[in-house]
C-alpha cells in the first residue's frame, strides 16, 4: 500500500482501517469494533478486544519457534559487560519476575514504580508488569528524589522497583539514598521495595520493606498472561507540564500493541529478526515505544546500551555497537550526534567500523538542526531521518515512511503526516491556515492508537491541557506550518516546556525552585538556544530588597537547588540578576521577548509592555 492510499484510508475510515491492522497481534478476544466513545467521551480503540502486551512481545515469538533469536543485547562500557537474552530466556526472567511480583500481591491494575538504571532488567520489570495486567510506571533514573516522590504520590504504586545504583561517566550514583529520600517526601508508601544489587554498589538488604532481586526470583514460581481489556492501562509516563506537577501519560494496552506493530514496518521499514537498536533510556518515551514494547513486538532484536555517544570510551561508541551487533537501524536524539561531531568533526572514528549493516539513521526529540543532518548524510552516506512525536502520542506523527513509501527529505522538516495523524495548522480562533503560513499545530480527532486517552488520576486536566483550546483537536503545543507539498515544519514550543537534549522539562517547575530561595523576589526560566543540546534553562531572578547575597553565590545555590529537585538532566547552570523583568501592564512576564533577546533574535516590542526600557536592560545583561 502507498503512503497516499494509506494515509487517506487512516483519515475517511480509521475505524476500519485500525481493526485490519488488529490482525498484526494475537488477540485472547478479538475485537470487531475499531473505537467507540468512553464515558468521557474520548475514543477508545478495540472496547471489545482481550489480549495481554507480555504475550504478544515475548511468548508468541517463543511459540512460533523462534526462542533462540537474540531478543535483547545488553551493552554496558561503563561496566564493560555484554549480555545476550534470546527471546525463551527473556520469557524466563520475565514469567519469574512476574512471579515474584505477584508473591509481593501485585495483581491486575495495580502500579507498580521502575526506577532502573540502563540495565535488561529494566525491561524485564516493565514486561513483568504487563505479564500480570499490572500497571508499570517507569521513571528516569537520572532523576533526583524529589521527582520521584511526586511520581510515587500521583500513581500510589504497591510495588517500587529500584537498583543499589546507576552508572555515568566515571562515577557510581548510589540508588538508595535517593530512594529513602523519596520515600521520606512521598505521602505514599509503596508496601515493598525490590532492589536489583549491582556489584558497583553492593548492598545488604535486611528490612521487612526491602528484597532482595535475585532472592525473590529464586523462590518465585513463574507467572502466565493475565488477560487484560484492550483500553486496560499498559503504563503511566510523566511528562513536564506547563506546571510544576507532571502530568501522567496513560498507555492503553490494544491500541498501543497494535501502533508499535504496525509502525515498525511503516515507519521504520524492519522486519521480525532484524536488529533495531534506539539510543535512549527506558525512563522516556522513546525507550518505551522503541526499546522495549515495539521491537520486541514486532519480533526484532533491540539494543540496551549503558553508555554515551562520547566518553565510553570516545566519540566511536555508536560506529562500534553498530559494527558488533549488526545494527539495521538506529533511532537517537541529534543532541547525541552533536556531541559526537564536537569531538570527531572529520568523522574518522565512523570510518573505523563496519557498518554496513545500517540502512538508516532516524533522529527525533528536538529540532534537527541543518548542519547535523548534512554532516550525517555527507559521512555516512545513509538516509537521515527527522521525525516528530511526542509522549502523549507514543510514536511518531509525521515521519517519511520508508516502509510505504520514501519521500525525499526537506532539512528542518519531518516530512509527511504518519497515517492515523490528521495533522493541521490552526489560528488563534480556530480557523485553518493557509500552506506556509505558521500557526498552531494540531491534530483532528480521533486521535490514532496508542494516542493517550487521559492524564492519570486527573481528567480534568487532560481535557483542559489538550482538547478544550481547540474543541474537535488535540493542542500539540508545538508552532510549525505545512507547506503546498504536505511537508510538516515544526517551529518550537508555545508554552514553557523546553527540550534539554531531547528531554522535555518545565521552565515552570524550574521557576518554582528558584522562586523558593529566600533572597529572589521573582524570576523567570526561559529556553535559551545551545549548539550541543538544542535548548538550556536560563535562571533571571530579581532580589529582594535588602537581600545580602553575592550573585555568584546565587547562582550557586540555585543551580544546587535545581539539580537536587530536578535532577542534573535539567542542565540549569545559569542565573542572571536584574534589577527588574520585562512585564505587561497587567503583570505577566513577557517570556517570549526574553527569550528572542537571548537568542539574539529580532523581536518587536510588545504593545502591553509597562516599560520598553527594561528590554535593553535584559539584552546587556546577556550580551
Amino acid at each position: 500500500m502507498s503512503y497516499a492510499a494509506a494515509f487517506d484510508a487512516s483519515i475517511t475510515d480509521p475505524a476500519a482501517f485500525w481493526l485490519e491492522r488488529a490482525s498484526l497481534i494475537d488477540w485472547v478476544k478479538p475485537p470487531e469494533v475499531g473505537f467507540a466513545d468512553d464515558a468521557n467521551g474520548v475514543e477508545r480503540w478495540y472496547p471489545d478486544g482481550v489480549l495481554n502486551t507480555c504475550y504478544n512481545a515475548v511468548d508468541r515469538h517463543v511459540l512460533a519457534g523462534r526462542g533462540e533469536q537474540v531478543a535483547i543485547y545488553y551493552d554496558s562500557p561503563v561496566t564493560e559487560s555484554r549480555r545476550a537474552v534470546t527471546y525463551s530466556q527473556l520469557q524466563q526472567q520475565v514469567a519469574e519476575f512476574a512471579g515474584g511480583l505477584r508473591d509481593l500481591g501485585v495483581t491486575k491494575g495495580d502500579r507498580v514504580v521502575i526506577y532502573l538504571p540502563m540495565v535488561s532488567e529494566a525491561v524485564v520489570a516493565m514486561l513483568a508488569c504487563a505479564r500480570l495486567g499490572a500497571i508499570h510506571s517507569v521513571v528516569f533514573g537520572g532523576f533526583a528524589a524529589h521527582e520521584l516522590a511526586v511520581r510515587l504520590e500521583d500513581a500510589t504504586p504497591k510495588v517500587l522497583v529500584t537498583a543499589s545504583c546507576g552508572i555515568e561517566v566515571g562515577r557510581v550514583i548510589p540508588y538508595l539514598p535517593i530512594v529513602e529520600n523519596a520515600l521520606a517526601e512521598s505521602t505514599h508508601q509503596p508496601e515493598r521495595v525490590v532492589v536489583l544489587e549491582r556489584a558497583q554498589a553492593p548492598v545488604t538488604v535486611d528490612s521487612d520493606r526491602y528484597v532482595d532481586w535475585h532472592a525473590l526470583t529464586a523462590s518465585a514460581e513463574p507467572a502466565d498472561c493475565v488477560p487484560v481489556a484492550a483500553t486496560d492501562p499498559l503504563y503511566i509516563l510523566y511528562t513536564s507540564g506547563t506546571t510544576g506537577k507532571p502530568k501522567g501519560v496513560v498507555r492503553d494496552n490494544g491500541g498501543h500493541a497494535v501502533a508499535m506493530t504496525w509502525s515498525m514496518a511503516a515507519v521504520y521499514d524492519v522486519a521480525p529478526g532484524d536488529v533495531f537498536w534506539a539510543a535512549s533510556d527506558v525512563g522516556w518515551v522513546v525507550g518505551h515505544s522503541y526499546i522495549v514494547y515495539a521491537p520486541l513486538l514486532a519480533g526484532c532484536t533491540t539494543v540496551v546500551y549503558e553508555g554515551k555517544p562520547v566518553r565510553t570510551p570516545d566519540a566511536g561508541a555508536f560506529w562500534r555497537v553498530i559494527e558488533d551487533y549488526k545494527v539495521k537501524v538506529l533511532f537517537t536524539a541529534p543532541t547525541a550526534f552533536r556531541a559526537v561531531r564536537k569531538e570527531d568533526p572529520e568523522g574518522s572514528l565512523f570510518h573505523q567500523y563496519d557498518t554496513s549493516s545500517l540502512s538508516a539513521l532516524y533522529l527525533a526529540g528536538e529540532r534537527l538542526d541543518p548542519p547535523t543532518y548534512h554532516w550525517l548524510e555527507a559521512l555516512t552516506g545513509l538516509p537521515i531521518v527527522d521525525h516528530w512525536w511526542q509522549t502523549e502520542t507514543g510514536w511518531a506523527i509525521a515521519c517519511n515512511p520508508r516502509g510505504l513509501e520514501s519521500f525525499p527529505p526537506k532539512p528542518g522538516s519531518a516530512t509527511k503526516a504518519t497515517p492515523g495523524f490528521a495533522v493541521a495548522i490552526l489560528d488563534p480562533e480556530g480557523r485553518p491556515m493557509p500552506a506556509g503560513e505558521q500557526g498552531a499545530v494540531v491534530i483532528k480527532r480521533p486521535l490514532p492508537p496508542a494516542s493517550l486517552p487521559t492524564v492519570w488520576a486527573n481528567h480534568q486536566r487532560f481535557d483542559e491541557s489538550y482538547f478544550k483550546p481547540y474543541p474537535g483537536y488535540y493542542l500539540t503545543g508545538d508552532g510549525g506550518f505545512i507547506d503546498e507539498e504536505g511537508y510538516v515544519f515544526i517551529m518550537g514550543r508555545t508554552d514553557d516546556v523546553i527540550n534539554v537534549a531531547g528531554h522535555r522539562l518545565s521552565t515552570g517547575e524550574m521557576e518554582e525552585i528558584v522562586a523558593a530561595h529566600p533572597a529572589v523576589a521573582e524570576c523567570a526560566v526561559i529556553g535559551i538556544a545551545d549548539e550541543l543540546k538544542g535548548q538550556l534553562p536560563l535562571g533571571l531572578v530579581v532580589l529582594k530588597d535588602g537581600a545580602m547575597i553575592a550573585p555568584a553565590e546565587l547562582e550557586a545555590a540555585l543551580v544546587a537547588a535545581v539539580r537536587e529537585q530536578v535532577g542534573a538532566v535539567a542542565c540549569f547552570k545559569r542565573a542572571i540578576v536584574a534589577e527588574r523583568l520585562p512585564k505587561t501592564r497587567s503583570g505577566k512576564i513577557l517570556r517570549a521577548t526574553l527569550r528572542k533577546i537571548a537568542d539574539g533574535e529580532p523581536y518587536t516590542v510588545p504593545s502591553t509592555i509597562e516599560d520598553p526600557a527594561v528590554l535593553d536592560e535584559i539584552a546587556q545583561l546577556l550580551s
